[in-house]
């Protein structure tokens, strides 16, 4: 019973990773420090089949292959999330890393080509209601160096709201 059971989640997790590489490669982008525009990827929202860990360290991973070594090293990666049960109620994006359902949430890039999301709750988060996206902005030489894409500190882009970056970006909510 335990094999079948395994054999099931192990399914829903690859499904899942599956579902969330499937980026879009979204609009050009405002104009970079050179005054080539940017394209910038997103993921759709997903969320996730299964997580994995114990208590206080969960995490899942999913398929980014937009996330090459480029745009993880000389772009921007903003990753936002949807949590069942958040004080500002299901319709807030949050922009990770966030606190938020009595725990600390957060994403890395362990690999290019992948994200992880990460949370220290006590108990297992849930998949039903739990929702996280990326956006990828893709930096130039220029900007790589003076820490800015486009017009825009990477400090500023982490902070500016969801819907700021979206409408910026061009990429639909």
């Amino acid at each position: 019973m335990k094999t079948r059971l395994r054999k099931i989640y192990l399914l829903a997790a690859i499904s899942a990773m599956i579902l969330a590489g499937c980026n879009k490669e979204g609009p050009q982008g405002p104009a970079g420090n050179n005054g080539l525009n940017a394209t910038v990827y997103y993921s759709e929202w997903f969320t996730p089949a299964a997580w994995s860990g114990n208590s206080g360290d969960w995490y899942f991973a999913a398929n980014a292959p937009d996330l090459t070594q480029d745009i993880v090293e000389g772009g921007v990666v903003l990753a936002y999330a949807w949590l069942a049960g958040d004080l500002y109620g299901s319709t807030s994006e949050r922009p990770l890393p966030a606190y938020a359902v009595g725990a600390n949430w957060s994403f890395l890039i362990h690999q290019y080509g992948s994200i992880e999301f990460t949370t220290d709750m006590l108990a297992q988060p849930a998949t039903i209601g739990n929702k996280f996206r990326f956006i990828a902005i893709p930096g130039t030489i220029p900007a790589s160096k003076s820490g800015t894409i486009g017009n825009r500190s990477v400090q500023e882009l982490r902070n500016m709201p969801y819907k700021e970056v979206c409408k910026l970006y061009h990429i639909p909510e």
